[in-house]
């Protein structure tokens, strides 16, 4: 199984401002563990997301000696593509593409048609770059505002956005609506019959449900999964607290549950976990 870990998506819609010697400490730590990509900041608009609004101070800080976790950042725009591009050691730029016009719209202040256009002036960035783009289908599983959704107009416009070479998508449940039904149809139809391109999981999810998502992705052969530890988390667009990331210790337990062998120090893990909770303590 491929983990991302997710502090940016969990710490973004917090209302006080966490220190950025506090979120340096905290990633250094993950880098660590052993996660296979760390998702730790976003190069957006800090009137928007002002939780972020230190990326470029974080990637500087960072200390990449020894991990091999890769890092990823967020962008709603090419001039966010073109700030985390410019960083080294920043290997993967993900963008969030949305098949509900409204979450589009709040999410990067642009819509559908626009945003196509935004993702084929991104790849081209990154490409030039020789980073990774990953897009994340946002709404993937449905939305709360009346927007059309069905399963095949997902894999419609996974195909759309394939053109511009991408190679990493992810499947986000951004308010946590995903179906059992939906989430096996989707990830068995993709992976099946779109080889070369790698499919993940991004669940936000409650306490209650967070086990049958999982395990209808997995029995449908989907591995690459994004959690943050404690659960925290979920896009502050949504305008739904209740619903938080899917929590990264669940995940190592079902991983743990199903023999997947996963390269986490454990040890490490732990001393992160004691780190996070302080931070949302302060």
């Amino acid at each position: 199984m491929v983990l991302t870990e997710c502090p940016r998506d969990a710490w973004q819609g917090f209302h006080a401002f966490i220190p950025t010697a506090d979120k340096v400490r905290y990633l250094n730590q993950l880098l660590q563990v052993g996660f296979d990509m760390i998702d730790f900041g976003s190069f957006v608009s800090p009137k928007v997301v002002a939780q972020v609004r230190d990326t470029a101070e974080i990637a500087d800080a960072l200390d990449m000696a020894g991990s091999g976790s890769c890092l990823l950042a967020i962008v709603a725009n090419e001039r966010g593509a073109r700030e985390a591009c410019a960083f080294r050691q920043i290997t993967h730029v993900g963008y969030p593409f949305s098949v509900s016009e409204t979450f589009q719209k709040l999410n990067t202040n642009a819509g559908i048609a626009a945003s196509l256009q935004q993702v084929e002036s991104i790849a081209a960035i990154c490409q030039a770059a020789g980073k990774e783009l990953v897009i994340y289908i946002s709404m993937g599983f449905g939305n709360p505002y009346g927007d059309i959704w069905h399963p095949e107009l997902v894999l419609q416009w996974i195909d759309r956005l394939s053109v511009f070479h991408v190679k990493i998508f992810s499947l986000a449940d951004t308010v946590g609506v995903a179906r059992e039904e939906d989430i096996r149809y989707l990830f068995t139809n993709l992976i099946s019959s779109r080889p070369g391109i790698a499919f993940g999981a991004h669940f936000h999810s409650t306490p209650l449900n967070w086990k049958s998502k999982l395990e209808a992705a997995y029995q449908a052969g989907c591995r690459r999964f994004d959690g943050a530890l404690l659960g925290y988390g979920g896009c502050p667009m949504a305008q739904d607290e209740l619903v938080g990331n899917m929590a990264t210790e669940n995940l190592v337990a079902f991983a743990k549950e199903r023999g997947e062998l996963l390269s986490l120090d454990l040890t490490r893990l732990e001393a992160a976990r004691s780190m996070f909770r302080e931070l949302v303590a302060a």
